[in-house]
């Protein structure tokens, strides 16, 4: 980048905050424990699916990198970049990662795989030769919180679904910004990195929507999360960068992109999205379903025997729930599935849960979740959609009324916060951490899951804790 050559705002924004601010919410760090905790559980998770496992590893086979970065829960040792995309794949496949929901919508712990893994290199490298940097968890826990931030508050604003783009967009921006801080890079080649991520563009959200619902979508932020700190390794390498990638008349990303409009700020970067963030701890189900799941479980017993005998489910919802989960006709893969919001309902009325599992085609093929889907009306209720735009609430409102062929009908059951919500932590905590317990035990012998547990147990320890030594424990 031309050094006389102001860069755009944004840019300098987000490099200005990476390099001067300092973190010092103690709510925040808490919460990235949490993050991390909880994302590498869903990441472990993922590997019991063969969809999954099939495009992790090596892009070779048989192309590891000794010294490399180790990826949890496997044997693989990988270049960064590879690195990268196969534990963000990991970490979003199973739709169980923790949310962000705005103008914009996106799951911000999907920066966790390269955060973590280009974390984990630098220590290895810094073990082997002496270079890099001997990284902590409290490291990775700062990087985790920024990263949270850049993706959360430009979502606040800016709709880039209404443009049709997909939200991982956001994950390549603000992984890149903290990745190229990690490797040691300036102000200037932040700004240079994050402006190539810019000119990037963005992924369509064909592969979220019907009649395209695929897997893509459970590894697309793996694939921006590499790309980020491919970006990153690039910009400390010397190569330039584009200071108006944004603004540039005719050939920007405000006018290509956005239809001319340009990406504003609703507030300064802090440390707000990661003490707001939302976490999936009772369901792996798109968040604007989240509520709706916890109500039909709450209505299963009542109808559980009286399937046959439903006249009509109203499913009252948001806005953003009736754009983009609610859906007719057939589903042609969990992908499409766990995007359902009629499906997310139709399995806990039918069984009083709902599970990974329940995605998939042998679920599926029971005959009565599609006689159920086929009397739900989703009806978007607008107060539920004020209140989610609302940003001293953020609630993810959804409500559920059964009505039988003989006029009775169930109570309207309306639950608007979620348990994974700030406003309840202190009942989510320790579902969170039985989450992760649970996941862990799927991966690892009880000797390894206790050692692990204790890690997480001492705060003060584990922040100290070289991010090497606390990768050991999970390979």
């Amino acid at each position: 980048m031309t050094p006389s050559r102001q860069p755009d705002q944004l840019l300098a924004d987000i490099a200005e905050y990476i390099v001067d601010s300092t973190i010092d919410s103690d709510e925040a760090c808490r919460t990235a424990r949490y993050c991390l905790m909880d994302s590498l559980g869903c990441a472990l998770l993922a590997l019991n699916y063969p969809a999954c496992t099939k495009l992790l590893g090596p892009t070779v086979p048989g192309a590891s990198m000794p010294g490399g970065a180790r990826v949890p829960g496997t044997d693989y040792q990988l270049e960064p970049v590879q690195a990268a995309f196969t534990l963000g794949a990991m970490i979003r496949w199973l739709d169980y990662n923790d949310t962000w929901l705005a103008a914009e919508w996106g799951h911000p712990s999907d920066n966790l795989g390269g955060i973590l893994t280009l974390a984990d290199y630098l220590c290895r490298q810094h073990a082997a030769n002496g270079s890099g940097q001997r990284m902590t968890i409290r490291d990775v826990l700062t990087a985790a919180i920024k990263a949270h931030e850049i993706q959360g508050v430009i979502a606040l604003d800016n709709a880039f679904n209404r443009v049709g783009l997909d939200h991982v967009i956001l994950v390549r921006i603000a992984t890149t910004a903290v990745a190229t801080h990690m490797l040691g890079g300036t102000r200037d080649q932040i700004i240079n990195a994050v402006s190539n991520a810019f000119l990037d563009g963005g992924a369509l959200r064909t592969y979220r929507h019907a009649p395209n619902t695929g897997s893509r979508k459970s590894w697309a932020a793996g694939d921006a999360t590499s790309r980020a700190v491919r970006h990153a390794f690039m910009a400390l390498a010397g190569e330039m960068g584009y200071a108006t990638a944004l603004s540039a008349k005719g050939w920007g990303f405000h006018d290509v992109v956005m239809k001319g409009n340009p990406i504003t700020l609703a507030q300064p970067f802090g440390s707000y999205v990661m003490e707001n963030v939302l976490f999936k701890i009772s369901f792996p189900a798109e968040f604007h379903a989240q509520t709706a799941v916890e109500a039909a479980v709450t209505l299963h017993p009542q109808v559980k025997d009286r399937l046959d005998e439903i006249e009509r489910i109203e499913i009252h919802t948001q806005e953003s729930a009736v754009r983009i989960i609610d859906k007719q006709g057939p589903l042609s893969n969990p992908a499409d599935r766990d995007h359902c919001i009629q499906y997310m309902v139709a399995i806990p009325l039918i069984h009083g849960r709902l599970t990974a599992d329940d995605y998939e085609d042998s679920a599926a093929a029971d005959p009565r979740i599609d006689e159920l889907r086929a009397k739900m009306q989703v009806i978007e209720d607008p107060a539920y959609t004020r209140d989610y735009l609302d940003p001293a609430k953020r609630s993810i409102g959804n409500a559920i009324q059964v009505f039988f062929t003989d006029g009775t009908s169930t109570d309207k059951v309306a639950v608007e916060y979620p348990v994974g919500h700030r406003r309840r932590r202190d009942e989510g905590w320790p579902l969170l951490i039985e989450k992760f317990d649970h996941n862990l035990a799927t991966r690892f012998d009880a000797g390894q899951c206790e050692r692990i547990q204790s890690a997480f147990a001492d705060e003060d320890k584990l922040d100290a804790m070289a991010v090497d030594a606390f990768v050991d424990l999970f390979v």
